[in-house]
């Protein structure tokens, strides 16, 4: 689905946004029959409550939107959205109250409060449209939906429909829309194309592994996006317990979601050279399976000890990055579902990055309180560089002891990126409950901070 603002029009419903205590000022201004319908209602501004108000001709006439205090804001996004879904079907304006400089985020909510994964039974999000407010780029706001919907689609897919080979036809469906390329090399090619980290995680699965790569832009500074696409995660001879594999459709999250901020990237012509790679695999058991104890040597040369089957990902991204880095690339980004390590430390709702650079650590932190899209800055802590080195081969995939997994892991990502500027996504990829304009189901995570930080950082 592609969520759309509704065309202006005159029958459009006002909808009042009004801070909690605020209602008795707002109604003061109104018609009797208006202020004893407020009263009537108990409504107060209380964030999330609306109230609808009739017409004369007992349609509703109005909305009365809750926007709470500002200290109630901050304890959630996208309030409006959580309004919109509680509407009638119908055509509505904001006609006052919202803040300005809320106005672009509380329309995107709107739009993406339309959202509902239907491929399997037939769902409806929000019905209520809205007219895009006034001083909103509006056709930002509804490509950035567009990218959203795509990587929750992608994500919300279970494995038997999302496989390595479906993986590859959305980033052929998304280069059709785009007039971009892409390239892939599957099966054996893997090894005979050097990529054997890939090759060694995803041959035991009945769908072959493959790498992705697709090419967007002609001049411009060069941005390559690395997504890890373990389409599902069965933790190999490593086997996952059931319960841990219930949300393994999930472990794609990485790609999806490159792949919905390239949506992004091309929908909005941003001017630069774009390049995703994304190694799809399945972690599966077969009796060609890696094992525990393995050595391997990745693309770059190093090898790696296999100490759990199940931190597979860093693995088949190892091989990515160091593709993407034998170009040199300006600015390389990877993003996975990579540990639960990241989610011990900050839950399913922030974004844990990584990065050595300061500057792009600031510009991400400050996109992202803009455009409520919360991430969170981990370090690459140099003295674990040991963890990592296991002394029989050059790396670890799973160090021992359990401390910091998502950092050790990001360090492991970081002997492959080499010399390029890289910052690294440890993401979660879903949404556990149901959140205003978020459903529960696969979600996007740091995508939107990254568009908004991107101009800056690249100089755009």
């Amino acid at each position: 689905m592609t969520p759309q603002f509704a065309e202006p029009t005159e029958q459009a419903i006002p909808v009042h946004v009004i801070e909690e205590g605020g209602q008795d000022a707002w109604a003061g201004q109104q018609p009797d029959h208006v202020q004893a319908w407020i009263r009537a209602n108990g409504f107060t501004g209380s964030l999330g409550r609306h109230l609808l108000v009739p017409g004369d001709d007992g349609t509703p006439g109005m909305v009365l939107a809750g926007y709470g205090t500002a200290a109630s804001r901050v304890r959630g996004r996208f309030h409006l959205a959580g309004i919109a879904s509680a509407l009638p079907e119908g055509t509505y304006r904001l006609a006052s109250g919202l803040p300005p400089e809320d106005a672009g985020n509380e329309a995107l909510g709107w739009l993406l409060s339309a959202y509902a994964f239907s491929r399997y039974r037939a769902q409806d999000g929000a019905k209520a449209r809205l007219v895009a407010p006034d001083g909103v780029d509006a056709a930002r706001l509804m490509a950035i939906a567009a990218g959203e919907c795509l990587t929750r689609d992608l994500i919300n897919t279970p494995a038997n429909d999302m496989g390595p080979d479906a993986l590859e036809r959305a980033a052929h469906d998304l280069a059709g829309d785009f007039d971009a390329t892409v390239s892939v090399t599957a099966g054996d090619d893997l090894l005979a194309q050097n990529f054997p980290l890939i090759h060694t995680v995803g041959r035991a699965a009945a769908r072959a592994p493959r790498l992705i790569d697709m090419r967007w832009g002609k001049s411009g500074p060069a941005l390559t996006l690395v997504g890890k696409g373990v389409c599902f995660d069965a933790g190999g001879l490593n086997l996952k317990p059931g319960a841990s594999m219930a949300l393994m459709k999930k472990d794609m999250g990485g790609a999806a979601t490159v792949l919905g901020l390239a949506h992004m990237i091309m929908a909005l012509g941003l001017p630069l050279r774009l390049r995703v790679l994304i190694p799809a695999v399945e972690n599966s058991v077969a009796g060609n399976s890696f094992r525990p104890g393995d050595i391997l040597t990745a693309r770059n040369g190093k090898t790696v000890e296999i100490n759990n089957t199940d931190a597979e990902g860093r693995l088949v991204l190892a091989d990515a990055l160091t593709l993407g880095a034998e170009e040199s690339p300006d600015l390389m980004i990877s993003m996975a579902t990579l540990t639960g390590a990241a989610r011990v430390a900050v839950g399913p709702d922030l974004a844990p990055f990584y990065t050595d650079d300061d500057a792009m650590a600031q510009a991400l932190s400050q996109a992202a309180a803009q455009v409520a899209d919360p991430v969170w800055r981990m370090p690459f802590w140099e003295p674990y560089e040991k963890m990592i080195e296991p002394g029989i081969a050059d790396l670890d995939n799973a160090p021992s002891g359990g401390f910091a997994g998502s950092i050790t892991a990001a360090l492991f990502l970081r002997r492959f990126a080499a010399d390029t500027p890289y910052t690294h996504f440890d993401i979660y990829g879903w949404n556990p409950a149901p959140a205003p304009a978020r459903p529960k189901g696969g979600v996007g995570q740091g995508a939107r901070a990254l568009l908004q930080a991107l101009p800056g950082v690249l100089g755009l």
